[in-house]
């Protein structure tokens, strides 16, 4: 053996709770002791003062990023997931829409109207959805296997569960944001004390309510069913991160910039009607790609956007026209009520060379929404836009139905939004159209292309990381041309 490799030592520790490990690897980085020693010195020493001294007093965040917690959320609304899942540094996965047991007593229901007439109303439309989601799932699915029978090759279990995932896709456009579902992630302590913070800061009571749940969770001993199962004994198993949950809390800034942005230009909205959508014109296309333009100038729209409902290349020339001092204005608006040590609103994140103003339904836009070396400004949920209606509904004879059934939601929502605008947010179901941007460098443009437009995929998607693919040839032809991207055209539905 040469020295070299004698010397040498790879070392694999033990899981250990969160804020232990990360006050043993910041020391080790910053003494001359090995490994063992430092977890010596740790376990004797409180870690409860070296997080109040050097994080949260000093501020010393990538320390944080040192421990990891693995978290699961279990029966929260699709809404509350969504919002679980904008981290950008985050590593997680929800339950999959395909084989999700839909029922309207499955779903949430905000505390503001429980035990009203409201609810009622409520819960009526999500039973209205649930009827034609079990309405439409056999038309459905003979359909499918009328088309693509099972080749000899092909097992029949693998079969049916390849045609009940593909029936799922369609009848998934039925599933209301109030829907619940599970979610587990396992992310830095940094991240988990970003997330509870804007948890805790959200206007969504549901959240807020996730964000209290969240912090009596860290400051508890976790779930021991994997040391039950393996015969281990848990005592002396210790909170994941005790001091963190004692901590951390919302946040004036991130509660109230989206508030100061509107309460500025919803007056200079309203009156160059840009929130019209007969304003919009071709503008309200499924992939748009913008051109260069002015940093100021993207950073001013982005922010409108955000609190708009209009698409990004009608705001751009609405807020083109404006008076430096007026687009300035927005700026410090959107910083009015920032602290000291407040990360700048995810919307001053531009730069990017490439934005795509995307409008999609939900459902497929949920699948986009786990890109994350991109950065996305979501616009609020609404029915403003209309819903899809997938092509396979046509072929199997149900989509009068559907349209039937979704035009009368609409109605049901928009009714229910005069009473309750919470309510009515979260009976919103996956088919309507959500629109968000995406802005990007070149390796993200041609990953999300190249992967979400393959034959497995949904064909939501599909369409935009392939349109995504054109825009890219037309406005960057040699640029474009080096994206492998798979046109919608080309299908295998028993691939999986």
């Amino acid at each position: 053996m040469s020295d070299e490799r004698r010397d040498r030592k790879i070392i694999a520790l033990a899981p250990m709770p969160p804020e232990k490990s990360a006050y043993a690897l910041a020391r080790y980085s910053r003494s001359p002791d090995s490994i063992e020693e430092s977890l010596k010195w740790v376990h004797s020493h409180s870690s409860e003062k070296f997080w109040e001294q050097f994080y949260f007093a000093y501020g010393h965040g990538s320390i944080a990023d040192l421990g990891h917690a693995t978290i699961c959320f279990e029966n929260i609304s699709e809404l509350a997931a969504i919002r679980i899942e904008d981290e950008p540094l985050w590593d997680g996965q929800a339950k999959s829409s395909r084989y999700q047991n839909f029922a309207a007593a499955g779903c949430y229901v905000p505390n503001e109207i429980a035990n009203s007439e409201t609810e009622g109303d409520y819960r009526g439309i999500l039973g209205s959805l649930y009827n034609i989601y079990r309405l439409l799932k056999d038309p459905i699915q003979t359909y499918l296997m009328e088309r693509d029978p099972r080749p000899e090759s092909m097992k029949p279990s693998d079969y049916d569960r390849t045609i009940g995932a593909r029936t799922y896709d369609v009848i998934r456009y039925l599933l209301p944001l109030a829907a619940k579902t599970n979610v587990g992630q396992v992310v830095s302590i940094r991240t988990l004390e970003k997330q509870i913070t804007r948890l805790l800061s959200a206007q969504l009571p549901e959240l807020r309510g996730i964000g209290d749940d969240l912090k009596e969770a860290l400051s508890k001993v976790p779930s021991t069913v994997w040391a039950d199962l393996q015969n281990e004994s848990p005592q002396g198993l210790e909170p994941l991160a005790p001091t963190l949950a004692r901590y951390a809390g919302a946040n004036d800034y991130q509660g109230s910039v989206y508030r100061e942005v509107l309460r500025h230009v919803k007056g200079m909205m309203k009156q160059a009607g840009v929130e019209d959508p007969k304003a919009w014109g071709s503008g309200d296309q499924v992939v748009d790609l913008l051109e260069p333009h002015a940093p100021l100038d993207e950073l001013v729209t982005t922010l409108v956007y955000r609190v708009s409902q209009a698409p990004y290349r009608v705001l751009l020339e609405w807020v083109q026209g404006w008076p430096e001092k007026d687009k300035q204005a927005v700026v410090e608006a959107a910083m009015k009520s920032r602290g000291p040590y407040d990360e700048l609103a995810k919307e001053f994140r531009s730069g990017y060379a490439f934005i795509f103003d995307v409008l999609m339904d939900i459902g497929g836009w949920r699948d986009m929404h786990r890109h994350r070396r991109c950065q996305q400004v979501q616009q609020n949920f609404t029915t403003v836009h209309g819903y899809d209606v997938p092509d396979i509904l046509g072929k199997a004879g149900v989509e009068k139905e559907y349209r039937l059934a979704m035009d009368a939601v609409r109605q049901d929502i928009d009714r229910l939004r005069g009473i309750n605008q919470e309510a009515a947010l979260y009976a919103i179901p996956f088919g309507f159209r959500v629109r968000c941007l995406f802005k990007m460098d070149f390796a993200e443009v041609e990953y999300v292309s190249k992967l979400r437009s393959g034959v497995k995929g949904h064909w939501s998607y599909r369409t935009v990381a392939w349109l995504m693919k054109q825009k890219m040839v037309e406005r960057y032809p040699y640029l474009g041309g080096l994206i492998q991207a798979t046109s919608p055209d080309v299908e295998d539905a028993l691939t999986r």
